[in-house]
């Protein structure tokens, strides 16, 4: 068994916002991938448009480095649990992992999951604590917390005995003393690269080269990426390609590709620890093994967590369908969610009886509105049902999903988030104080019970909380959970609404649109005070007579409505709604929009 002593490969894994991609950009302008003159944007790694929004990394991406003459490979992954079917794959092409920890909030959900990820496949760990220049930072007892938490997630000795580097990305320096204030990126490299063992295996074996990633080009098609495990590949070469289903299948590599900073270099070989794209097979899936002809052997891939919440995406069949969408075939919406799941590991689509309608499961809210969001942005029009847990069925038992549920708020609201998570089937673990006054609430409950909480704990804490989940595993049912206990507001007919006709309407509970909207019968304008469904005319124009009285012509004071976000949308849409979206738009409706039908359809049940 032979080490290349001229690469590292590893991966960058932290929980949300503790400034991993951040800490990437620094690592490439200390060592010398840009050009001193090249301009280049801020967190250069979050590539696409979604996750510089939203400040999070969605999609795992890799780049290189050189530095001492070693070339590091660097995977930028997912910090969000949603995503955790990127995290778990990519870890297969690393041979250590950076686990970067913020100096004030220290371990929080998402660096528990990863680093479970990583501790499980045995990976080397180099603790990074960032933002050690943040008011309020506390490096040594984010250390502290930092074993303590690889302690209890079961590491052995040897992980138990990681290396600590105090960082601050924003400002770009690293030292291996936390009142450090000044520097640059050298301690950090020259850890990595002492304590991330080299790639090891035989070099002049038969080729074997596991895929851990898609990607697609337009021009090339389906690009493969991932680690040579064995041997040496070089481009144009025939290999046979081991399928995860069992079957063997004869193809050439057309052209191979490293990773030299942010772009992909055409190479004419690698080998042994090289982390490469290929493209040329066609028919390739994510855990799939290139081998050599005279020696086929497969390797195991690791097993990647099953979905926890499905939705339905129904092809749009309101009033103003196909009015603002390009894509609004039913043809249209399954090539496009097929194709998804091509790339996206941990996501999984079913037909159903009905050939307008598809079942799509993911990870979590976050996983499946991100699809919808980008389908949206590339002009697809659809309609989706509220998201539902997947339940599974064990030794005549009825089990659910149960997320773990991390809180922290101001000591004052404590009482109402207790209030309506007990309501919620959560159950309280833990519960402590953190130095900023902050109290620190861990709860147990069904996935389903978070379903249409978000907004609801942002109201009780007046915005002050911060919420995060994991997925924790499987458990018997819990019971029944009451649902939203408000009604909708329902369009009573087609036209564009007035502000006469709101002003009348307000009064009935909170509104979700403002004055000059088109509206169609059935559709959901606001939210009810009471619990039940109301029919409103929000489209009422004002008489025009030429009579007029002192005190009759009040001025027309509209409350300010309020605009649902996506996930806001999914949230709060009960089992008869549906939520229509269009590139411009986002509807909520009623699945049957003639009040009449629904009346029929409710007398039925009874």
């Amino acid at each position: 068994m032979a080490q290349r002593e001229d690469i590292r490969n590893v991966a960058i894994i932290a929980h949300v916002d503790h400034g991993k991609t951040t800490l990437v950009d620094q690592m490439l302008r200390q060592s010398g991938t840009f050009r001193e003159n090249e301009q280049v944007q801020e967190r250069v790694m979050d590539s696409n448009d979604l996750e510089r929004e939203r400040g999070i990394t969605i999609l795992s991406k890799n780049t290189s480095i050189h530095y001492k003459g070693t070339k590091i490979n660097i995977v930028d992954t997912p910090g969000h649990a949603d995503f955790g079917g990127e995290v778990e794959r990519i870890l297969m092409m690393v041979d250590g992992v950076l686990l970067l920890v913020d100096a004030f909030e220290g371990c929080m959900p998402q660096t528990r999951f990863v680093l479970q990820k990583a501790l499980n496949l045995k990976k080397k760990v180099l603790v990074v604590i960032n933002k050690i220049d943040r008011p309020g930072a506390r490096p040594e007892q984010v250390v502290d917390e930092t074993l303590d938490l690889f302690i209890e997630l079961g590491a052995d000795d040897d992980q138990l005995e990681f290396p600590v580097v105090y960082a601050s990305a924003r400002d770009g320096y690293s030292s291996l003393e936390p009142d450090a204030r000044e520097g640059d990126m050298r301690p950090l490299l020259d850890s990595l690269l002492e304590n991330i063992a080299p790639p090891e295996g035989d070099i002049d074996g038969p080729l074997q080269i596991l895929f851990s990633s898609l990607d697609y080009d337009d021009y090339i098609g389906r690009i493969g990426i991932g680690r040579v495990e064995r041997g040496r590949i070089r481009r144009g070469e025939p290999v046979v390609l081991c399928k995860t289903d069992g079957e063997r299948e004869n193809v050439k590599i057309s052209r191979l590709y490293q990773f030299e900073g942010l772009r992909r270099v055409e190479t004419e070989e690698a080998k042994m620890g090289d982390i490469v794209c290929v493209s040329g097979l066609a028919n390739l899936n994510i855990g799939e093994t290139a081998c050599d002809p005279e020696n086929v052997e497969p390797l195991p891939f690791i097993k990647i967590d099953e979905p926890t919440i499905s939705m339905n995406f129904i092809v749009n069949d309101s009033p103003f369908a196909g009015s603002e969408g390009k894509f609004v075939t039913s043809r249209n919406i399954r090539d496009r969610l097929f194709k998804e799941v091509e790339t996206n590991v941990s996501m999984r689509v079913e037909e159903t009886e009905t050939t307008d309608t598809f079942k799509v499961s993911g990870r979590g809210e976050l996983h499946l509105s991100i699809l919808i969001e980008t389908m949206r942005r590339q002009g697809y029009e659809f309609q989706v049902s509220r998201p539902k847990v997947i339940y599974k069925h064990e030794n005549g038992k009825l089990l659910e999903p149960i997320e773990l549920l991390i809180i922290e708020v101001p000591e004052a609201y404590v009482g109402a988030v207790i209030e309506k998570l007990g309501a919620r089937k959560g159950e309280l673990e833990n519960m402590g104080v953190r130095d900023g006054g902050a109290t620190h609430l861990e709860f147990k409950i069904p996935a389903r019970g978070l379903i249409g909480y978000r907004s609801e704990f942002m109201t009780d804490t007046n915005g002050n909380g911060i919420m995060n989940q994991l997925f924790s595993g499987y458990e018997e049912y819990k019971g029944d959970i009451t649902e939203r206990e408000r009604g909708s507001i329902v369009a009573f007919e087609a036209g564009v609404s007035t502000g006469y006709g709101l002003f009348n309407t307000q009064e009935r509970g909170r509104m979700f649109i403002g004055p000059g909207v088109e509206v169609y019968e059935g559709m959901i304008v606001g939210e009810c005070a009471k619990n039940e469904d109301i029919v409103c005319n929000v489209c009422k124009k004002k008489q025009l007579t030429n009579t007029r009285a002192a005190g009759s012509d009040e001025a027309l004071r509209l409350i300010p409505h309020t605009v649902l976000s996506l996930e806001q949308s999914m949230e709060f849409i009960k089992d008869d709604e549906l939520l229509e979206i269009t590139p411009k738009s986002l509807r909520l409706r009623k699945r049957i929009l003639s009040k009449e039908q629904r009346l029929k359809q409710e007398h039925r049940k009874k």
